[in-house]
């Protein structure tokens, strides 16, 4: 029986599932988290073998404690993994330190994490990527200026999402970012004029996927985040052509082997001199696990089939037999409290309650860039999709 460590199984609060498949297909799946157990949900119980508490995850020297533990108890550890971007580099150090060859390791880690080091890759695989400058000093950020021109945009280097991501139109701006002692890297790039959209895959230890899908964030996802907007990203009926392409040879670039993958793209909105016409696809960053949040629900939703047991498969077999069945829009809309809606959550409910597939509040730990309500719905038209967050997000004057 293969031996399959799981971190942070319990959040997000759907990853039960991978546990569950994983476990359905005869792996000894074995839970490190810092939940008690007994606050663990019956589902979560019920898809481990073994669970270990921490008092923090934070903490290396107890997570690696922990996995001392369960090869004593069970002897080698095939896989370890937690899907989670928080925890990619963790999960490496805890490979490369026990030799567990079945994932990335720490010198995997720049071209991963390190979205300057990225473009390489992207390159590689010849796919346009933004010019950029890795930020030190105001002059020199001024020079790279002159050349891309106003607006740029600053981020992390090695960041998750759009947290601490800011949008430079002037000079003035560009001061304000330089008036904070930053504790971390940064990176600026030319802006783009661009809808994101994705390419999310399983893929197996050939570097062939046995499942792809992709979704699209009509909205800037930094100015959600900075803007307290609602959120919006809806997966796609069918992937289109030229996502496909570009997912498939990013894959082979970046030399992604049994993972499940999230690639980020532009798709341009306006020509852009060196970049491409209105309507290709350019690089934005690469991501090596799932869609976040109720993203894995969501392609299930959209093409009627179980990731959760894709993956697992692929896990156990380096194969699946599970099928893609009938294909739809899957839609996100996070509302945001304390705007104006014109609809409220009993008018939605009554005119779409038969479409929705989930309705929940979202965790303030995920707000920020989720909305405070969110609905799932599935929709067979882009009209459909379009009637819908018209109706979900549209304010009162």
């Amino acid at each position: 029986m293969k031996n399959f460590i799981f971190i942070s199984p319990n959040f997000p609060t759907n990853y039960w599932k991978f546990c569950q498949e994983l476990k359905n297909n005869g792996l000894n799946v074995l839970g490190i988290g810092d939940t008690p157990y007994d606050e663990l949900t019956a589902d979560m119980k019920g898809s481990l073998n073994e669970y270990y508490k921490v008092i923090n995850l934070e903490n290396y020297d107890e997570v690696y404690r922990a996995v001392s533990f369960f090869i004593f108890k069970y002897g080698r550890i095939d896989w370890l993994e937690s899907n989670n971007e928080y925890w990619l580099e963790r999960d490496a150090r805890l490979r490369t330190d026990y030799n567990i060859t079945s994932g990335f390791q720490v010198q995997d880690m720049p071209r991963i994490k390190y979205k300057s080091k990225m473009k390489e890759y992207y390159i590689n695989a010849g796919v346009p990527v933004a010019r950029y400058h890795l930020v030190d000093t105001i002059e020199a950020c001024q020079e790279f200026i002159r050349t891309v021109g106003y607006p740029v945009v600053v981020k992390p280097d090695n960041g998750v999402g759009a947290s601490h991501t800011f949008k430079l139109n002037n000079d003035d701006d560009l001061r304000q970012f330089f008036a904070v002692k930053w504790p971390v890297s940064y990176i600026m790039e030319e802006f783009i004029n661009g809808e994101v959209c994705s390419y999310d895959a399983i893929i197996n230890s050939k570097g062939e996927p046995l499942f792809e899908t992709g979704n699209i964030t009509p909205m800037s996802i930094m100015d959600i985040v900075n803007n307290d907007d609602n959120s919006i990203y809806y997966f796609v009926k069918d992937l289109p052509d030229d996502t496909r392409e570009i997912g498939r040879r990013t894959v082979k670039s970046f030399g992604v082997r049994s993972r499940f993958v999230h690639f980020e793209f532009f798709r341009l909105t306006k020509d852009h001199p060196g970049l491409g016409n209105k309507g290709s696809v350019m690089a934005l960053e690469v991501n090596m696990r799932p869609c976040g949040g109720f993203s894995p629900d969501m392609m299930d939703y959209a093409n009627s089939t179980d990731v959760y047991k894709i993956w697992a498969d692929m896990i156990a077999f380096d194969r699946s037999t599970k099928e893609v069945g009938h294909r739809a829009f899957c839609a996100y809309a996070g509302r945001r409290d304390g705007k104006n809606f014109a609809l409220t959550h009993e008018d939605i409910m009554k005119k779409y309650g038969s479409r929705m597939k989930m309705c929940d509040r979202i965790p303030d730990v995920l707000a920020g860039a989720m909305g405070n309500q969110m609905y799932v719905a599935l929709f067979d038209t882009q009209e459909e999709l379009d009637e819908f967050y018209n109706d979900v997000l549209n304010c009162q004057s």
